[in-house]
Formats: structure tokens, sequence, C-alpha cells
């Protein structure tokens, strides 16, 4: 029997600090949960590099701050064995942004939207016992997206959908290739709700989330 966890995490410090998932917190997390393997939101191209040159940081700073800062070192002084899982298509990521098609105007109202769904989404974290990991997190993240999707579905199809099947499909090939293990996904935390659907009907696997409840 494989035993995955799921961290969500968030990529920015501040927020971090603010709502109480510091880099201490996530460390301590991981070290509780004893992976042996770690999933982490990091592309396979930017993981390659990483090994050839440690400083070499991907697109747009990528990966994230949490891996070059805690995770990258931690599998090393731990040795956990991690699997990049992220995808992204540099060239045309940027042609995908959900509020594209719509002009100056509307691009402002949409994203002062955006940002009242954010703040729905942080107000959850006052009474999770993990921040950003909680069923109430992830009632609002599915609701923004489900929105998000109604903004501009074909954006919502290439970022959202087809990430998430590609994503999903490298964890349960990890799982595979580690099985019996203890396998630790960390990720963004609004990618949480859909990595845990995709991943609870599978057999075989005690799927642990949150981690502390």
């Amino acid at each position: 029997m494989t035993t995955a966890g799921i961290l969500g995490v968030v990529h920015d410090n501040n927020l971090r600090q603010q709502h109480h998932l510091t880099l201490e917190v996530i460390k301590e997390l991981i070290i509780e949960f004893q992976p042996e393997v770690i999933c982490g939101e990091v592309l396979p191209s930017s993981w390659d590099k990483y090994k050839t040159d440690p400083e070499e940081r991907g697109y747009w700073g990528e990966p994230a701050s949490e891996y070059w800062n805690l995770i990258f070192p931690l599998c090393e002084e731990m040795n956990y064995h991690f699997v990049p899982i992220d995808w992204v298509e540099l060239d045309v990521w940027l042609d995908f942004d959900p509020f594209h098609p719509y002009d100056d105007q509307q691009r402002h109202a949409l994203n002062m939207e955006l940002e009242q769904w954010f703040q729905r989404q942080l107000d959850t974290c006052r009474t999770s016992v993990i921040p950003f990991n909680s069923v109430e997190f992830d009632a609002v993240t599915k609701q923004k997206y489900e929105w998000l999707e109604r903004i501009n579905p074909q954006a919502h199809v290439f970022r959202w959908v087809c990430r998430h099947l590609i994503m999903i499909q490298r964890i349960k090939n990890a799982m595979k290739e580690h099985n019996g293990k203890r396998v630790l996904i960390i990720v963004g935390a609004d990618h949480n709700h859909v990595l845990h659907e995709g991943l609870s009907a599978e057999k075989n696997i005690e799927l642990v989330y949150p981690l502390r409840k």
C-alpha cells in the first residue's frame, strides 16, 4: 500500500509569513510525514537544469522559492527522491491568460473580482489547522475556478484541465515506480482539491489530506 500525502503551499514569502505557513512550518510538516519520495510542482526541464547547475533558475523564476530555499536542500539532506510533476507550454502559456480576450476596462473589472476570490480563500485560513489546506479553502477555490471557466472556457481547459491530467498522471507514474513507499505531493494550494479528487479513486493508495486534522 502506497501512502500519499498532499501539502498545499503558497509561493509568496509574505503570504507564508502572514498566514503562518512559513518555510519552518512546511519543513516540520514534511519531516513529520516522513516521505521517501516528494512529487513537486516543478517542470521536468527545470529539474534537469537544477541537477546540472543548482544556480540555474527556470522560467519566470520557476521553480518557486520554497523549492530553492527548502525542498531541494531538504531532499539532499534527508535523501528523499524528488519527482517533478508540473506541466507548462512556455511558448503559448501567456496566450491562454483567461482575461486575454477582454479589453482593458473589462480586464480591470475581472482582476478586481479575482482579487475578491483570493480574499475569500485567505479568509478560510483563520480556522484551518494547516493554512491553505482545508475543506473550506478547497470549496472556495473550486468555485473560483468554476468562475474562471465561465470567463474563458478555452483557457480553463488549457491551463487547468490539461495541466492537471498531466500532473496527476506523473504522480501516478511516480507511485507506480515507488510502490509501497511514502509519497508527499507538494503543490500550490489551488491545486489541492483537483489532485485530491483525481487520486481518491485510485486503488492501493492511502491518501492523507490534510496532513493534520
